[in-house]
């Protein structure tokens, strides 16, 4: 089978579990709408990719897998994020 490889940005945060507050990190992905979380970074990635994939393929069954859903960043690009201070 054909396959394609996506990149999608991700956002993974240091949180707390809803309940008993155990540490955990949520990550978020924002053009998809999609939000897990993991008992570690790896972990958070993996519930990720899961994630996108089961949603992917989803909406392939729903005959909505449109072009727009792709990523359009290579999967050779660096996304990273600027930290920048502003006087309060």
């Amino acid at each position: 089978m054909k396959s394609k490889v996506l990149n999608y940005l991700i956002i993974i945060e240091p949180d707390k579990r809803t309940g008993n507050g155990d540490a955990c990190y949520s990550v978020y992905c924002p053009l998809l709408g999609l939000a897990d979380s993991g008992d570690t970074i790896e972990e958070a990635i993996f519930n990720m990719e899961q994630l996108i994939t089961f949603h992917l393929e989803c909406l392939k069954e729903e005959a909505g897998y449109k072009d727009f859903m792709f990523s359009d960043h290579s999967e050779n690009s660096i996304i990273t994020t600027a930290k920048v201070r502003i006087p309060a």
